[in-house]
């Protein structure tokens, strides 16, 4: 069960992670991006912070490797997203998100090389697995991709899934210092919503947020079932091994995808995602089964 716990979290938080996607997606018809993503990573602070009495041991504010967990948040989301956005305003929604896929192949390597886990082929099966499955659902439109881009932009969505990558990797490091998963969940939005918030501050028109419209509540609703699984997530990586979860909390869009189709009614039935979800659930077995 020791090992299977670790799989069942970082599917929790894929799910999770798809469901907070749909609501702020809900979202958007009322409200700026922008603005948006300060509602969502401001409410996930802010819940942290309403139960961190009964969860945190004050000492730990005192530790060193607070440095590690609240850097975290100095880029991701902040920078992380932003790149992502970059990436799909040069490359296109399809080259940008298939790029943007190869973070879990990020996440193994920093595992590997810098935490000392053990790659098995199981694990490496599932790995590629989800992101071809990832992979195979970016690539819409007859598999056609967009042309006439600069080859540096390449380098954004890349990037955005390298830092992704790499938070994941610095959680599981602050991790063994600080042994909560609430308090790097803590740490890390707490800084996300001070960088937010600063830069709305700071911006020349800062984007006004109307709370008597649908629009924030549901990125508050959005940004409580980020929270959710951000802890989902920071405890898998605890319990389990990086190059384990992160494959697996990979395959989040997957699920959005379902989501979509069978709760929000904005997908449909087709042979790209049966094939897709086929290969996520071989994928999924695979690294559960491993040994």
């Amino acid at each position: 069960m020791a090992d299977v716990l670790p799989v069942l979290l970082a599917l929790a938080a894929a799910v999770l992670f798809a469901v907070g996607a749909q609501l702020q997606n809900l979202g958007l018809a009322h409200i700026d991006s922008r603005a948006g993503a300060m509602c969502s990573i401001c409410t996930s602070a802010l819940a942290y912070w309403a139960v961190a009495p009964f969860f945190v041991d004050w000492a730990w504010f005192l530790h060193p490797a607070l440095l590690i967990l609240a850097g975290i948040g100095l880029f991701r989301p902040a920078i992380s997203a932003n790149l992502a956005i970059l990436g799909m305003r040069y490359l296109g929604p399809t080259l940008a998100s298939t790029l943007a896929s190869t973070s879990p192949l990020f996440g193994v390597l920093f595992g590997i090389f810098w935490l000392g886990e053990t790659l098995t082929w199981p694990v490496a099966l599932g790995t590629l697995g989800i992101v071809g499955a990832v992979v195979l659902l970016s690539l819409r439109r007859g598999g056609r991709l967009a042309s006439g881009w600069p080859l540096w932009s390449l380098a954004l969505p890349v990037g955005a899934a390298m830092l992704r990558a790499l938070a994941h990797v610095l959680t599981k490091l602050g991790m063994l210092y600080i042994p909560s998963a609430y308090f790097a969940g803590l740490a890390g939005f707490t800084v996300s919503a001070l960088v937010t918030l600063a830069v709305h501050k700071v911006r020349a028109e800062p984007v006004a947020i109307p709370w008597r419209s649908a629009g924030p509540w549901w990125f508050v609703a959005g940004g409580l079932t980020h929270a959710l699984a951000a802890l989902a997530l920071n405890t898998g990586l605890k319990l389990g091994q990086v190059v384990v979860v992160l494959p697996i909390v990979a395959a989040s869009p997957i699920f959005s995808l379902l989501l979509g189709l069978w709760l929000f009614r904005r997908e449909r039935f087709t042979p790209r995602l049966v094939a897709a979800v086929l290969v996520v659930v071989a994928a999924v077995v695979l690294i559960a089964l491993n040994r």
